[in-house]
C-alpha cells in the first residue's frame, strides 16, 4: 500500500475510532503497517482512567440524610433549606461532571476508549439528577468498553443510575414492574421482535429484588425476589437476574443487534446487512469479546471504502470534541460546552429518553447546522454567540441567566464574548509541514473529497490560520 492511501486510512479510522489526528502522528503513522496502528488504538492506559470528580463518601452521606429528609412528613424551614441545598449542589455537580467528560475526551490519549465510552453511553441511554450515580455508570462503561460486554451489561444493570431510571427500584416479588426488563431486551441487547410479551413478565419476576441501598450501593433483596419458577425462552427454571441475562447472550440475535448498532456509529447510518452479519458471527464466536468485534471492523476492506469516508453526520460531542483536539482549544468558561451541547441537541448524561439520540439525519436541522457553520469562527476567533436551538428544558434557564448577565453587564462595559475560548495556533501550526498549500491543507481537515468548488473557494488564500477557520465552517467539516 503506498504512503499516501495509507494517510487516508489513518486519517479516517482515527476519526471514526477517535475524534480526529494531528497531522504531526498522521504523518508518523502513516509510515506504519495499518494492522499495527489499529493494534496502537487497544492499548490499554497505565493507570486508572476513572472520572473522580464527586468524592463518593461524602456524596453518600449526603444521600443518607437526603434520605431521611424524604422519609419525614413534616419538614422545619431549615430542613426544606436543606433539602433545596442538596438540590442545587446536586444540578452543579451534574453540570461539573459533564464539562469533566466534555474536557476529558478533548484531552485524552486514549481517544478509542473514549469514543467506545461515548457510544455506549448512547447505547445504555440513563438520566441520573444524582452526579454520583452518573459518574459511576460512566465509569463503568469506561471501564469494560472493550472488554466483556456480559460483564459490561451486568454491572450496567446493577449500578444505581439504571436500577432508579428504569424502576426496578420498584420491582419485587408479587408486584413486578416490566420498565427495565422490557428496555434490557427491546434497546439494550435483542431489539424488537425478537422476544414476547411473556419473555418480558419472566424476566421482571427475574429481576426483583435487584435493588440499591440508601447509600447509592447495589443490594439484592432475597425476600424481595420472587424465588417462583419462570419460563423464559423456552427455558424453565428459578431464574435470577444474572440467569436471564446469559438466555440472553446465547441468543444469536443480540450479536446481530449490537453489531448493527455498532456499525451505524462507526461505519454507517445505512447498515450493509452482509457486513453486519459479519461482525456478528465473530462477536458472537468470541463469546462478546467487544475488542474483538472492533477489530474485526477496523481490519475489513469495507470499513475504508470511498461509501463508508466522510459521508457521516457528525454527533455534537465528535463535533465539539474534534474541533477543540484540532486546533487545542481551551475554554476560559468551560459552562459554555454545555451551552453549546444544548443548542446542538446532545446534552451528556441528558438523553431526551430510554431510546438515546436518534443521530444520523436527527443531528442537522435548518437552526442547528447554522449554528454549527458559526461556532468554529466564533471558537477559533474568540467571537460572539447568542445561543438558541435545541436547548434542553431542564438547562434553559441556565442559558436565560447566562444572557441575562451578559446583557447586564454590556449596558457599562465594551460586549464581551459569550465564548471566551483560546485556540493555540502556534500548536497547531507548528505541526503542519513547511510549504503545505491550501488544498493539502483541507485534504487534512476536511474527510469528504474535495469538490472544485471547494477547490477555487481556497486555492488564493492568504494565510493558513484564515484557511483554517474557513475550512472549519464549511458544511463539509460536519462530515466525519
Amino acid at each position: 500500500m503506498s504512503s499516501k492511501d495509507n494517510f487516508y486510512k489513518v486519517k479516517h479510522l482515527y476519526n471514526r475510532a477517535g475524534f480526529g489526528i494531528s497531522y504531526t502522528d498522521l504523518h508518523k503513522l502513516s509510515r506504519k503497517n495499518l494492522s499495527k496502528v489499529i493494534d496502537g488504538l487497544f492499548k490499554q492506559p497505565k493507570e486508572a482512567d476513572d472520572i473522580t470528580l464527586i468524592d463518593t463518601v461524602a456524596s453518600k452521606q449526603q444521600l443518607l440524610m437526603q434520605a431521611g429528609l424524604y422519609a419525614k412528613k413534616d419538614l422545619t424551614d431549615e430542613e426544606k433549606k436543606q433539602r433545596q441545598d442538596i438540590i442545587k449542589m446536586q444540578n452543579e455537580k451534574s453540570r461539573d461532571l459533564n464539562i469533566a467528560w466534555v474536557e476529558k475526551m478533548i484531552n485524552t490519549p486514549n481517544p478509542l476508549r473514549e469514543k467506545m465510552t461515548l457510544f455506549w453511553h448512547g447505547h445504555f441511554a440513563c438520566r441520573s439528577n444524582n452526579p454520583m450515580f452518573a459518574q459511576q455508570l460512566n465509569n463503568i462503561q469506561r471501564t469494560n468498553c472493550l472488554g466483556s460486554f456480559k460483564t459490561l451489561l451486568v454491572e450496567v444493570s446493577k449500578s444505581p443510575a439504571m436500577l432508579q431510571y428504569l424502576n426496578n427500584q420498584q420491582n419485587r416479588k408479587g408486584k413486578p414492574n416490566e420498565n427495565f426488563a422490557r428496555e434490557l431486551m427491546e434497546l439494550f441487547t435483542l431489539g424488537r421482535g425478537n422476544y414476547s410479551e411473556q419473555d418480558i413478565k419472566e424476566s421482571a419476576r427475574s429481576f426483583t429484588g435487584w435493588m440499591y441501598d440508601k447509600d447509592g450501593s447495589f443490594i439484592f433483596r432475597p425476600n424481595l425476589h420472587d424465588t417462583g419458577t419462570k419460563t423464559f425462552f423456552g427455558k424453565i427454571g428459578d431464574f435470577d437476574g444474572e440467569n436471564i441475562i446469559d438466555i440472553i447472550l446465547d441468543k444469536p440475535e443480540t450479536a446481530e443487534f449490537i453489531s448493527r448498532k455498532v456499525y451505524k456509529f462507526f461505519v454507517n447510518d445505512t447498515p450493509n446487512e452482509a457486513h453486519v452479519k459479519e461482525l456478528a458471527l465473530a462477536f458472537f464466536n468470541s463469546k462478546y469479546d467487544i475488542s474483538e468485534l472492533m477489530k474485526k471492523m477496523f481490519t475489513a476492506d469495507w470499513f475504508y471504502a470511498p461509501e463508508n469516508v466522510g459521508t457521516k453526520i457528525k454527533s455534537p460531542a465528535e463535533f465539539l470534541v474534534g474541533l477543540s483536539r484540532e486546533f487545542y482549544v481551551t475554554y476560559n468558561k468551560p459552562q459554555v460546552l454545555i451551552q453549546l451541547q444544548s443548542s446542538l441537541g446532545q446534552y451528556l448524561f441528558n438523553p431526551p429518553n430510554v431510546a438515546g439520540w436518534p443521530g444520523g439525519q436527527s443531528w442537522i436541522d435548518s437552526s442547528s447546522l447554522m449554528l454549527r457553520m458559526r461556532i468554529p469562527s466564533l471558537v477559533l476567533n474568540d467571537g460572539e454567540i447568542d445561543f438558541s436551538g435545541k436547548a434542553d428544558p431542564e438547562d434553559e434557564a441556565v442559558i436565560a441567566q447566562s444572557k441575562t448577565a451578559t446583557a447586564n453587564a454590556n449596558i457599562k462595559t465594551k460586549p464581551k464574548s459569550f465564548v471566551d475560548a483560546k485556540a493555540d495556533w502556534q500548536k497547531f501550526l507548528d505541526t503542519l509541514p513547511k510549504g503545505i498549500t491550501p488544498v493539502e491543507l483541507a485534504e487534512f481537515l476536511l474527510q469528504p473529497k474535495l469538490t472544485d468548488k471547494i477547490t477555487k473557494m481556497i486555492s488564493n488564500n492568504a494565510g493558513l490560520r484564515n484557511t483554517s477557520v474557513e475550512l472549519a465552517s464549511m458544511p463539509e467539516y460536519q462530515l466525519c
